[in-house]
């Protein structure tokens, strides 16, 4: 595959129309202005560490203490596109788009469609209180009995291929496109899942902490067709 530069890049544009332009919230390689982290376990233990950190001019989620960082502003047709990788140990994380309530799931999951980046799993649908249907949802869904969007329903959307990620330790690039009620998402070049009929069309951008670090060296927000603030 073709590798990127090893810098790092969170550079959110905001065309109005053919000609104004604005910029959105900046990652600027030193803090995380134009985001915000939500972390339950802080409500009670605020002097615990962060979930969410800069290092070396990367974004990092920590993995723990779980929770989410969440941009400031609302996003409508947009494409993401995220190159990360696994530092150290495998495991889970994920990118939410459409996000709105917070702690909509389980007193932690912000109202959202999350784009799975669990190792092995990338591409992966996850419903949070929002749905998406995709071809063939009984073999990739489960039984439609079961299907749902709250706790305890199948919310888990099987991804398209195997083996579109690259060996633990090396860089990745996931590519979320989100237009009107459809999403797409690319793995290192694959077409891995692809979504309709999504319950959402427009809301935040969360990252997970959910209990491996993953370094993010390259995220880029742009507009597909307009663009909500």
């Amino acid at each position: 595959m073709k590798f990127f530069p090893a810098f790092c890049l969170l550079n959110f544009m905001l065309v109005s129309g053919a000609i104004q332009a604005q910029k959105l919230p900046i990652f600027n390689g030193k803090d995380l202005s134009g985001w915000h982290a939500d972390v339950p376990e802080k409500d009670e233990n605020p002097g615990i560490g962060p979930s969410f950190v800069v290092r070396d001019g990367m974004l990092v989620s920590l993995g723990r203490p779980l929770g989410h960082l969440i941009t400031d502003d609302v996003y409508e047709n947009y494409r993401i596109t995220a190159e990360y990788r696994f530092p150290g140990e495998t495991g889970n994380c994920g990118i939410l788009v459409h996000a709105s309530t917070p702690r909509a799931l389980y007193d932690m999951f912000p109202k959202s469609i999350e784009v799975q980046m669990m190792h092995e799993n990338a591409g992966d649908f996850w419903c949070i209180v929002e749905d998406i249907a995709v071809e063939n949802m009984v073999e990739r869904r489960g039984k439609k009995e079961d299907w749902g969007i709250v706790e305890g329903k199948n919310r888990r959307i099987l991804n398209l291929t195997d083996g579109s990620e690259n060996p633990p330790g090396e860089w990745n690039q996931m590519i979320i496109e989100c237009f009107q009620d459809r999403i797409k998402v690319w793995v290192n070049g694959d077409l891995v899942n692809e979504g309709f009929h999504a319950t959402a069309r427009k809301g935040q951008v969360a990252i997970q902490a959910e209990g491996a670090e993953v370094e993010f060296k390259k995220l880029i927000l742009e507009p597909i067709d307009g663009l909500t603030k």
